[in-house]
């Protein structure tokens, strides 16, 4: 008797990062122990994007050829003969991604999954452009929501409930816990010594540096901080379009660390320095690693976060503050001197690390992928 044919299943992305590829890899294996091949394609940054330094590679993913139009407002990357023998597509909600129009309007003989935040959530949701994409998330036959707050944006949008699977988009928490537990105090003290740091207290920005992370805000912040906390220091970790804003201030103000890109263990243990960790824009993935280092994140109410912002439950494992800098200078302050706060804080940091995992990550997804194949086509479709 011949084994079964795997039921193929082609996943599309704009560009590939580097903090994906562990979860394309897990899924790939989750998926073939379904009886399912996952075809992943993915196509190139744009010229922004590639200062953050944060692409990925797969030698098995499929490259697409990519086009950008309007200052990268618009892409083009079709993948039509790649589709062609899935019974499967599951892209991403994104208006500049124009052949997904032809996927959802085209494709009548296989399903389409959806897979986001549910909403921009840094947009005005009355725009025409937001209007239409709300119209376009009902084009689908699944929906792969981030977390519990894409559930509700969603389906707020009229899309049936009982087909929409929640991810709870993460990264590689397992081996990042490791990392953070296996940096060593002569490791982190050699940290401090190589960035001139004092026994002072230290804050940590990690991220993308971007106009959403509101870098003149951050600044402005530690400024205060330094001003009112003798040692105070800012230690900066990521690459951008900002990252020139950092780097000057880096050579005005010492006590400024800028150190632009850094991954892996050579991330973890400059990070291990930090007693918290200030975000005062848009919070997405990076929330994760607060979690991983144990170091609670303090942002704002700003209207700017990604869905990830579910995870954090203000007062518990984070501080969300009122979005003034007098309100966030003020709640970094009283955080940083309450070391028992800090600590409470931090340990319900590290146990939420535990929550998050590709792992499951990645079973949620396959059981999506099931439950989308098990599915009818929705009429709304075709």
């Amino acid at each position: 008797m011949l084994p079964a044919v795997p039921r193929r299943v082609l996943v599309v992305q704009r560009r590939l990062t580097h903090y994906r590829v562990p979860f394309f890899e897990r899924l790939r294996a989750d998926m073939a122990a379904a009886g399912l091949e996952l075809v992943l394609a993915h196509g190139d940054p744009t010229p922004e994007e590639v200062t953050k330094r944060d692409g990925g590679q797969l030698p098995w993913a499929h490259h697409l050829t990519t086009r950008y139009a309007l200052g990268g407002r618009l892409c083009w990357q079709p993948f039509g003969a790649l589709a062609a023998g899935a019974e499967l597509t599951v892209i991403t909600a994104e208006n500049k991604l124009v052949y997904n129009l032809v996927e959802q309007f085209d494709a009548a003989s296989r399903r389409v999954a959806l897979w986001g935040h549910g909403a921009n959530l840094q947009g005005d949701a009355t725009s025409l452009r937001e209007r239409f994409k709300a119209r376009l998330a009902l084009r689908a036959d699944w929906w792969l929501a981030y977390t519990e707050m894409s559930r509700g944006l969603v389906e707020g949008l009229g899309f049936p409930k009982d087909r929409i699977t929640v991810l709870d988009n993460a990264v590689d928490m397992t081996e990042l816990c490791e990392q953070f537990a296996a940096v060593t105090p002569a490791a982190s003290a050699a940290a401090r010594r190589e960035m001139g740091l004092d026994g002072g207290p230290v804050a940590l920005y990690l991220g993308s540096l971007y106009a959403e992370k509101r870098v003149d805000f951050l600044l402005e912040s530690a400024r205060q901080l330094r001003q009112r906390l003798p040692g105070f220091n800012l230690v900066v970790i990521g690459g951008g379009p900002e990252l020139a804003v950092i780097q000057a201030a880096a050579q005005q103000e010492p006590w400024i660390k800028a150190l632009g890109v850094r991954k892996g263990m050579e991330k973890v243990v400059a990070a291990s320095v930090a007693d918290v960790m200030l975000n005062p824009g848009l919070v997405g993935l990076n929330i994760l690693d607060s979690f991983a280092g144990g170091l609670p994140m303090l942002t704002t109410d700003c209207g700017l976060h990604s869905p990830e912002i579910a995870y954090l439950e203000s007062g518990r494992n984070g501080l969300m503050t009122a979005n003034t800098l007098d309100a966030f200078v003020e709640a970094s302050l009283s955080l940083l001197t309450q070391p028992e706060r800090r600590a409470a804080m931090a340990a319900q940091a590290r146990a939420d690390a535990l929550r998050y995992t590709l792992a499951h990550m990645s079973e949620r997804f396959t059981e999506g992928v099931l439950g989308a194949l098990a599915a009818p086509i929705r009429r709304g479709r075709t």
